[in-house]
């Protein structure tokens, strides 16, 4: 079986109950998540043999996050033990016109403070096929990046094929910072995932005649910007989440590969969420799962889009759905009616 390594940061998620605003709440669910930790648990619950790495402390809640990735069958030996804390990420989910909100506490966490010899990346890299991370890795620190860039050098020497989610974070470094480090880095990636602000934010480059939060989106903008991407880069391809948002609540949904100079649209999914946080994420993944498995560019966008569109009805980051049910969606049966 082909084998895919995902490296970044697992997070702990502290979450009022339902939709209660942080100032009502006097309890908060905890459960684990974090970008590229969820790209592999939506691969493992596909049957993928992937592999999480990352660096955790060696006390209680580090095994805690170590046990949320096993019992969806992620592979995690190649973890590193050490440093003082797990990150935590508060969440806040928004309903109707109310956004949601995070608000982040993983300053000096176990992985922010990694250097390159944590990392057995000969090791780590030998026999895989697939490797992932996103932008939000390399904005953990100047360390985090470097140990990015010896991940990829590593790769490329093998012969991996390296997806990376541009993810900018506003939050974690400045669109400058952000566009140096990731130009470094993305030229040994393969294909790109961003949605409609990424490539803008690290890049500058944007599509024409779109209004993200009025919800207008202009697809041969997004051809443009795929193009213009590529053409930088000489990615194999670039994959775009398009979402229309009409609120918190609501949202339309779909996507774009761009490879080898032709653009492939989804269908679009009108959407009632119940949780958005990883809904990239599940994008990715399912993009990994498709092409991974040889499926062509249409059925690969396709694919990847309708698992995205299921994880935003479940609870917490983890999309945790099948390929059957994702090929459900994908095939046309969109009626939610109840399977007996």
């Amino acid at each position: 079986m082909k084998k895919i390594v995902t490296f970044g940061e697992v997070m702990l998620r502290l979450a009022p109950e339902n939709y209660l605003r942080f100032v009502q709440s006097d309890k908060y669910e905890a459960t684990y998540g974090g970008a590229e930790a969820n790209v592999a648990v939506s691969l493992a619950n596909y049957g993928m043999d992937v592999a999480f790495v990352t660096k955790l402390p060696s006390h209680e809640i580090g095994q805690g996050a170590i046990n949320s990735l096993r019992k969806f069958g992620v592979d995690t030996s190649k973890i590193v033990r050490g440093g003082e804390r797990v990150g935590i990420y508060f969440c806040e989910k928004g309903a109707s016109q109310r956004p949601s909100k995070v608000i982040y506490d993983r300053a000096h966490s176990s992985i922010s403070t990694a250097v390159s010899e944590d990392f057995d990346w000969e090791s780590i890299l030998d026999g895989v096929c697939w490797f992932h991370f996103t932008g939000i890795t390399p904005a953990l620190s100047d360390t985090t990046a470097q140990v990015c860039l010896d991940a990829l050098k590593v790769a490329k020497a093998k012969g991996i094929t390296v997806s990376c989610d541009l993810n900018f974070r506003k939050k974690l470094w400045t669109k400058e910072k952000a566009g140096k480090v990731m130009s470094e880095l993305c030229s040994y990636v393969d294909y790109c995932i961003a949605n409609e602000e990424d490539a803008k934010d690290v890049f500058g480059i944007e599509a024409d005649n779109t209004d993200i939060y009025g919800g207008k989106l202009n697809r041969e903008g997004y051809i443009s910007v795929a193009k213009k991407l590529t053409d930088k880069f000489g990615f194999k391809g670039v994959a775009i989440t398009l979402r229309e948002s009409k609120s918190a609540s609501d949202n339309d949904w779909s996507g774009m590969l761009y490879t080898e100079g032709n653009a492939y649209f989804s269908k679009k999914y009108s959407m009632h969420i119940v949780d958005r946080v990883g809904g990239g994420d599940s994008f990715g993944a399912g993009l990994i799962y498709s092409l991974t498995n040889g499926y062509d560019s249409q059925s690969a966008i396709e694919f990847a889009v309708a698992a995205s569109c299921l994880k935003h009805t479940i609870e917490g980051d983890y999309n945790m759905v099948s390929v059957a049910e994702v090929k459900n969606l994908a095939g046309g049966d969109a009626s939610g009616r109840v399977q007996r």
